[in-house]
């Protein structure tokens, strides 16, 4: 299969060249590799010419989650596969790329992602994250198995997922204008089109972020405002199924031995996502303003946005 690689960019730091470095290392390398940069005022776009890979620059204020991946996508019209895979997710180990792909020979896979490992720096919490959220063992999914896991189905990250191109882009590719969850809601529609996801434990990156108390209220604000912005998520996927008393039973588990600080911190962290997303479920009976000012996208806010529905 013919590889493409997409990464959006802006001003991706000190660890761009880490970054770059273990794309070099991969014994599968991309047939291409596509930066679509925003506008950089660091070396971002220079080191990934220096690099031979194909830049692509779009004004910052055009960015957009998944209307700028949409674009990766027709520029790569000759993959068979695309990975997407954000500046901030080093590849871990030289066949995280091969991992990934090898799940395609399986002709009902269309979306497949891997694993994310905490940072270096990553504090407690945040490791707690990927731990909950990426475990060792690799599974795959269908649409039978909403009645088990509920919306967590069709639960992925593009901050390391490939996608059979042709199949992503039957259903709709990826939905532009969308305040979040682009890779969720393409992976639902894939689902529901017949299609099966996978977790591949085995390709892996190293990503993580130790978000403040506000940072996880907001996040969690724009998820509950997606779920009531676009209903039929969980009109056919159902809820987490018990998975948020699940992570804060297994933190607390992992944060007890830490002393007093980080179990507290968990639990505040834990009410402010489940604050921030009762907020978010009711943005329509909130003021506008204030919704921009909960919300880690203040932007999306100053337009109208429709509800989308899935390409039947």
């Amino acid at each position: 299969m013919r590889l493409g690689l997409l990464v959006p960019t802006l001003n991706a730091g000190p660890r761009w060249a880490d970054w770059l470095a273990a794309l070099a290392r991969q014994s599968r390398q991309p047939e291409r590799v596509l930066v679509i940069d925003s506008q950089s005022d660091d070396d971002t776009a220079r080191l990934a010419q220096e690099a031979g890979h194909e830049l692509l620059t779009i004004r910052r204020a055009d960015f957009d989650h998944g209307a700028t991946r949409q674009l990766g996508l027709t520029q790569l019209a000759d993959c068979e596969v695309v990975v997407c895979l954000t500046q901030d997710a080093l590849l871990a180990g030289p066949n995280a790329l091969q991992a990934l792909l090898a799940t395609f020979a399986d002709p009902l896979v269309a979306v497949a992602y891997g694993r994310q490992l905490p940072h270096q720096d990553a504090d407690p919490t945040a490791a707690h994250v990927r731990t909950f959220n990426y475990p060792p063992q690799s599974r795959s999914y269908s649409l039978d198995d909403r009645r088990r896991y509920g919306l967590k189905t069709a639960f992925c990250s593009n901050s390391f997922a490939a996608w059979r191109r042709e199949a992503l882009l039957a259903q709709g590719g990826f939905p532009s204008r969308t305040l979040l969850a682009e890779d969720m809601q393409a992976t639902a529609r894939l689902l529901m089109a017949g299609w099966r996801s996978a977790y591949v434990a085995e390709a892996q990156v190293y990503h993580s972020h130790n978000y403040s108390l506000q940072a996880e209220f907001r996040r969690y604000f724009d998820t509950g405002a997606l779920h009531a912005h676009e209903p039929w998520l969980l009109e056919t996927f159902g809820g987490a199924t018990g998975e948020g008393l699940r992570y804060i039973t297994t933190e607390w588990r992992a944060l007890r031995a830490t002393g007093w600080y980080w179990p507290l911190r968990g639990l505040l962290g834990s009410a402010a996502k489940f604050s921030g997303y009762k907020f978010g479920r009711l943005y329509r009976y909130l003021p506008t303003g204030l919704c921009r000012r909960l919300s880690m996208h203040p932007a999306w806010w100053r337009e109208a946005h429709p509800p989308t529905r899935p390409v039947q």
